[in-house]
């Protein structure tokens, strides 16, 4: 309704000129994108809603007052009368659509190329950076939540006409990674995942667990792992071809569970090339006064003044820490690809640290440092507590899809629905990851979240597997139709059939498809289209309960609701891919 409501904007912005210059001659009134637009709560009260609270103090009367005065003024403008009517309601001026030219509108575009993309963001670069896995272990669910996120907010930002580009920083070196390579050279005995029938990813995730036994029988093995990266940063050639090989194994399992999921990235970029970059910028800012020499030698920064804490950028003995890599990393990356905006997707514990980093960027003089984003999200928990890698108490990504899959099979085969779906292991895998990243995504992101697998597989309800079931209904409807099934053969579509309130309440759900993306994409929040999705399916599920399409007796109804379901099907797939849920025409 994006083009109705920018029409009501102007015609209401049009009666209150006029009823400022009769109450308050000279003083401006607002303009008509100025104006606070509101959804009645109750349908009957109409479609849009104008509070006038904020004009009471200025005209000097009640906000009922000045409504039931704008309803007076509405009904005066021509070209008002085509498009609605206005009526005061308390101290809201109302508007109730003229449905047949909404309707009519809103079918035309949604067949129409890129329904529900907008140009909110048109000309602007945003970069995208999420994922970010250690080549030690296979993903996790922590990790499945934070691709979800980055994945479906790059998708929503493209549709908003931004050019989008997604990042993966791959954190190959450090500690923890020594940590695998030593259980490796202590256990492993050359031998490979293919030895063991272990995808790679997994295999290597298996000797980050075994170092954490190993530590309670050797109370120095601690010690022998930082050794280890001693000889690494001195690039020891064993060492490094041994770090060489096991990430090679991580990364690869890694980026089958990417295309297992649908994920994808313009970018990788691991952390052994970039752990120098920042040293440059903060010897520069030290010359400069922007940073300070402790007595102990470290190079620090003094962020008290802006409530923060004093923090290290450079170790007493001149190396780096995490902090000093991303800042070499957050240059280069604007350097190499000059961006509008840059979205770290990291979780809520690293609040702190970009804080940090924005300040630094902004005192080392980057103006750009302004638009970086954390999109902060909360944990993802367990029924049974927190997930712990090396307890080996992890749920590793591939061992949940693998059995929300299996599950998902279950429960066709109960329904007995096998040969309605055909393929029946591809369909339990898309059922499997539609309920979890509709459960991952449904959130707010900023939430912490208790994940429960089965809860997400249900067919009813707040799940994925009832959005995708709600998708193959409307695709059954139009597949019977393209058969020669029902009276609508012999009818025409006529928007004004659908006026009654059960069709323009499911009209009214399709035409805020757009306004759903736009703000979720002003809002960095895939929860908004997420929640459409669910609303939309509701919505669907309770109208063609009660409103016959194909064995309407009414056969202009019949087609004309036929084309209500064509673009509520579209609107489902369209939605259903920026939040990464497979669409089925068949469930």
């Amino acid at each position: 309704m994006t083009e109705a409501r920018s029409a009501w904007m102007a015609i209401v912005a049009q009666a209150l000129a006029a009823e400022f210059e009769a109450r308050v001659p000279g003083q401006p009134a607002p303009k008509a994108d100025e104006l606070v637009v509101e959804t009645p709560p109750d349908p009957a009260m109409g479609d849009l809603g104008f509070p006038m609270f904020a004009m009471a103090k200025v005209l000097r009367a009640g906000p009922a007052q000045i409504a039931k005065a704008l309803e007076a003024r509405v009904a005066a403008i021509p070209e008002a009368s085509a498009l609605g009517q206005a009526k005061a309601v308390g101290p809201y001026l109302n508007v109730s659509l003229a449905r047949a030219p909404e309707i009519a509108r809103v079918l035309a575009a949604v067949r129409s190329p890129g329904w529900g993309q907008g140009t909110s963001l048109a000309g602007k670069r945003v970069m995208v950076e999420f994922s970010s896995p250690n080549t030690n272990k296979p993903l996790h669910l922590g990790h499945l939540r934070n691709n979800v996120l980055g994945e479906s907010v790059s998708r929503i930002l493209a549709a908003e006409g931004a050019e989008v580009r997604k990042v993966n920083h791959i954190n190959d070196r450090g500690i923890h990674i020594c940590k695998s390579m030593l259980a490796y050279m202590k256990k492993g005995e050359g031998r490979t995942p293919e030895d063991e029938g272990l995808k790679s990813d997994h295999f290597v995730g298996k000797y980050y667990v075994l170092f954490g036994e190993l530590k309670a029988e050797a109370k120095d093995i601690e010690a022998e792992a930082q050794e280890l990266l001693v000889q690494w940063e001195a690039g020891e050639t064993a060492v490094r071809e041994l770090w060489k090989r096991m990430n090679e194994w991580a990364v690869s399992g890694i980026k089958k569970t990417y295309a297992r999921t649908g994920k994808g990235f313009d970018l990788y970029d691991y952390e052994s090339d970039t752990y120098e970059l920042g040293r440059r910028f903060v010897h520069e800012g030290l010359a400069k006064g922007i940073f300070f020499k402790a007595e102990d030698g470290s190079v620090q920064v003094d962020l008290e003044d802006v409530g923060l804490d004093k923090k290290v950028l450079l170790r007493k003995d001149g190396t780096s820490i995490y902090i000093t890599q991303d800042i070499g990393t957050a240059i280069e990356r604007h350097e190499s690809w000059p961006h509008d905006k840059l979205i770290y997707v990291v979780a809520s514990e690293q609040q702190y640290h970009f804080k940090v980093l924005f300040e630094i960027l902004k005192r080392l003089g980057f103006e750009w440092a302004r638009d970086l984003h954390h999109l902060s999200y909360g944990l993802v928990n367990l029924p049974s507590g927190r997930m712990k890698t090396r307890e080996g108490t992890v749920v590793d990504a591939d061992d949940l899809i693998d059995e929300l899959s299996r599950l998902a099979v279950a429960e066709i085969e109960a329904k007995g629905r096998e040969d309605s779906v055909g393929d029946l292991a591809g369909v339990g895998e898309k059922i499997a990851l539609g309920a979890l990243h509709y459960y991952l995504l449904q959130t707010a992101p900023a939430k912490d979240m208790l994940y429960d697998p089965e809860a997400s597989l249900s067919f009813n309800g707040d799940t994925g597997p009832y959005i995708q079931y709600m998708g193959a209904r409307a695709s059954s409807i139009i597949r019977k139709a393209n058969k020669g099934e029902g009276t609508h053969v012999n009818g025409t579509p006529r928007p004004a059939k659908l006026e009654s309130d059960a069709d323009w309440a499911l009209v009214r759900r399709v035409a805020a498809f757009p306004g759903a993306i736009e703000a979720a994409a002003a809002k960095v929040d895939s929860s908004i289209v997420a929640n459409y999705l669910h609303d939309l399916a509701q919505d669907f599920s309770t109208w063609y309960r009660d409103n016959p399409v194909l064995a309407n007796p009414d056969a202009d109804l019949a087609a004309s609701r036929l084309e209500l379901v064509i673009a509520v099907r579209a609107t489902f797939a369209a939605a259903a891919r920026l939040t990464c849920i497979p669409f089925l025409d068949a469930m």
